[in-house]
């Protein structure tokens, strides 16, 4: 008979860094899928937009925004926000629920400058429009991710 003592320790990361590293990577993953959604779609709709005859000009730089720049402007903000659900995530009891609030939040201050701006009604009503696009793709989808890797059992 055979007998085999398994009762040593094993050197290793902790399994709560373990976890709190995989719920981390599994949150950016999905970040950055709905990232890449969120600049196809506002990509999108700002060529529709110019193709129904929206110049984007705002008269303080007196040129009209270019369409790549939306796509640059909404990846690093979606991105931002990828940010701010993984503090949540490490530093909140309730991330799911913080991060919708913070991010509707920041979402309903990013539509002031559009406001001030002067630019023609158009321009106005596309850019506010421009800003809701990806803020429908990324709070919905962050926050079903926090609740998702936070409700896991371990």
């Amino acid at each position: 008979m055979n007998s085999i003592d398994d009762t040593g320790v094993v050197a290793g990361p902790a399994s709560g860094q373990t976890r709190r590293t995989h719920r981390l990577r599994r949150l950016a993953g999905t970040g950055l899928v709905a990232t890449l959604a969120a600049i196809v779609a506002t990509t999108l709709a700002a060529a529709l937009a110019q193709a129904v005859g929206v110049d984007f000009e705002v008269p303080d730089g007196g040129e009209a925004i270019p369409l790549p720049g939306f796509a640059v402007v909404t990846g690093f903000f979606s991105v931002v926000g990828i940010v701010i659900a993984g503090a949540l995530l490490r530093w909140s009891a309730r991330p799911a629920q913080r991060f919708v609030w913070t991010a509707v939040s920041l979402t309903v201050i990013s539509l002031v400058p559009p406001l001030l701006s002067g630019a023609d009604t158009a321009t106005i009503t596309a850019l506010i429009g421009l800003h809701l696009v990806p803020a429908a793709i990324m709070i919905p989808t962050l926050a079903r991710s926090l609740v998702q890797v936070t409700s896991r059992i371990p």
